[in-house]
């Protein structure tokens, strides 16, 4: 049975372990403090839960720039759960709710190590590569369809 997605926002009583596995996922092995994974527009951002048996097991985060562009950011998939679909299903969860909102462009900082996850999501790099918190980094965009 697939993961469910629920929309959540920083007063949910899973925003706390939403910020754990992105912790856990995304900084613990580069040996960054927790701080690091909150940005200025996190309670801005609409927040997007993948669970299985009440378990977080993905998140994925996205703000809307304006009334057309926003960005996907700290998308964040158990280890015991990579590769089954569930950041899939997040990001597909996104862009209709993206899409909804009158979003026509979505860009992305994928780890070097993603971009082939979003390339098969539609998502194409742009520009050079580039460091961000000590790693390689692609920009990617997509254009929803309208």
């Amino acid at each position: 049975m697939p993961p469910s997605i629920v929309a959540i926002d920083t007063t949910h009583p899973l925003y706390g372990p939403t910020v754990d596995l992105r912790v856990l996922v995304l900084r613990e092995s580069l040996g960054m403090s927790r701080e690091t994974v909150f940005f200025p527009y996190e309670s801005e951002s609409h927040h997007f839960v993948a669970l299985e048996n009440e378990n977080v097991i993905g998140c994925v985060l996205f703000y809307p720039r304006d009334g057309t562009h926003g960005k996907l950011y700290q998308m964040a998939i158990r280890p015991s759960h990579q590769g089954a679909g569930v950041g899939r299903l997040l990001v597909r969860k996104l862009e209709t709710h993206a899409h909804r909102l009158g979003i026509r462009c979505i860009d992305l900082n994928a780890r070097a190590t993603a971009v082939g996850f979003y390339e098969r999501l539609g998502y194409a790099c742009v520009g050079a590569p580039f460091l961000e918190i000590g790693i390689e980094h692609r920009n990617m965009v997509k254009t929803l369809d309208a």
